[in-house]
């Protein structure tokens, strides 16, 4: 008896670790986008001001960012244009 595999659609994302944004955070900065991906959040860009890292991830409208040292700031006063 053979079985017969039906196709199966899925969706697939791109890998945290496959991102351009991924390479330019700390290590703690990884982690809690680790954290915050288990909810739905992506990595959206990473800005450099004054030397200090700051990572911006969103979700469903939401914004998060996370500070140099891994710190998670869920209502940031950033506008995303």
């Amino acid at each position: 008896m053979q079985t017969q595999l039906k196709p199966m659609l899925e969706r697939r994302r791109e890998a945290p670790e496959q991102s351009v944004w991924w390479n330019k955070l700390s290590l703690a900065q990884k982690f809690s986008a680790s954290s915050l991906g288990k909810f739905g959040y992506e990595l959206t860009f990473v800005r450099n001001d004054d030397g200090h890292s700051l990572a911006v991830m969103q979700c469903s409208g939401g914004v998060a960012a996370i500070s140099e040292d891994g710190d998670i700031e869920t209502s940031p006063k950033i506008t995303i244009r």
